[in-house]
C-alpha cells in the first residue's frame, strides 16, 4: 500500500496562558491517503481548530510527528513551512480572505506570485481556474460586485491553482445559505471526483456527510474515525463547464 499523504504520530500542542497549561491536542495519530474526502469534527474546544492549523502548516506541534507527502514538518522554521503551504496545501476558509480592492483574476493568482511565476503564465492559469469554477464570466469583478457563494467559488479556484497536494476547507459554508452551500458542496464533490485529496472542517453534520470518513475530536483527542457508509451527495451533480454551458446561475 502506498505511504499515506498526511501521516501524524502522538501530535500534541499545549499553550502557556499566564500560570496555567492549556493541552489543545494530547496526543492524535492520523494517516490519510491521497485521495481521500476526510470531514473532521467536534465541539467547540475538541481540539480540531489546532489540528487544522497543524495539518495546514500554520501552526507546529509542542510533541510527535507530521509527515506530509513524505517531509516532516513538524519543527520547520516559519519560513519553510510558508513554502510547504504555498506548494503542498490550497485553503478555503469561511470568510473567503479575499483582497477587497483585487479582482476575481488578482485574488486567484496570487498564490503564484509567491512561487515566482511570470505575469502572462500567472493570469492564463488564473482564467482557467475562474472557468472550472464556473466564473469565467467574472474575472474582473471585485469581491464586492459578488455574492457569497461566488466569492467562495474565487477561493476554491485560489486554492486550486497550485495544484496542491491538499485541499483543506475550514468551515466553508459557514458564511452561505442553504442553497448555496449546497452548491459549493457539489464543487467540492466535483472537486474530490477528479482525484483531490480534501480535508473539511465543520460543526454541520449534514454538511460533514458530504465526505467519505468522518473523524471525530472531542478533548484534544480523536474520539471516533470511520467510513461515512451514508454518503450525501449534491443531484444532479454538474461540472463547472456543465453549468456554464447550460446558462449557470450567476447570481449565485
Amino acid at each position: 500500500m502506498e505511504k499515506p499523504l498526511i501521516h501524524i504520530t502522538d501530535i500534541g500542542r499545549k499553550y502557556v496562558i499566564g500560570t496555567e497549561v492549556i493541552h489543545a491536542l494530547k496526543s492524535v495519530s492520523l494517516d490519510i491517503h491521497k485521495g481521500e474526502f476526510v470531514a473532521l469534527m467536534g465541539p467547540s474546544g475538541s481540539g480540531k481548530s489546532t489540528l487544522m492549523n497543524i495539518l495546514g502548516c500554520l501552526d507546529t506541534p509542542s510533541k510527535g510527528d507530521y509527515i506530509l507527502n513524505g517531509t516532516n514538518v513538524s519543527h520547520m522554521t516559519d519560513d519553510a513551512l510558508a513554502e510547504v503551504r504555498n506548494k503542498e496545501i490550497g485553503f478555503v476558509f469561511q470568510t473567503f480572505n479575499l483582497l477587497p480592492r483585487s479582482t476575481s483574476l488578482d485574488n486567484v493568482a496570487l498564490p503564484l506570485i509567491y512561487a515566482g511565476v511570470n505575469k502572462s503564465d500567472r493570469e492564463k492559469r488564473a482564467h482557467i481556474a475562474l472557468e472550472n469554477v464556473g466564473l469565467g464570466n467574472r474575472v474582473t469583478h471585485k469581491p464586492n460586485e459578488l455574492s457569497g457563494g461566488q466569492r467562495q467559488r474565487v477561493a476554491v479556484a485560489r486554492a486550486l491553482i497550485n495544484n496542491p497536494s491538499i485541499i483543506l476547507a475550514d468551515e466553508p459554508t459557514g458564511n452561505l445559505d442553504t442553497k448555496t452551500s449546497v452548491e459549493i458542496m457539489g464543487l467540492l464533490e466535483e472537486i474530490h471526483s477528479k482525484g483531490n485529496t480534501i480535508i473539511l472542517v465543520t460543526h454541520e453534520e449534514d454538511i460533514a456527510q458530504h465526505a467519505h470518513r468522518i473523524v471525530r475530536m472531542r478533548d484534544g483527542l480523536i474520539e471516533n474515525d470511520y467510513l461515512n457508509t451514508e454518503i450525501k451527495t449534491v443531484s444532479p451533480r454538474l461540472s463547472a463547464l456543465e453549468e456554464q454551458s447550460e446558462g449557470f446561475n450567476t447570481t449565485v
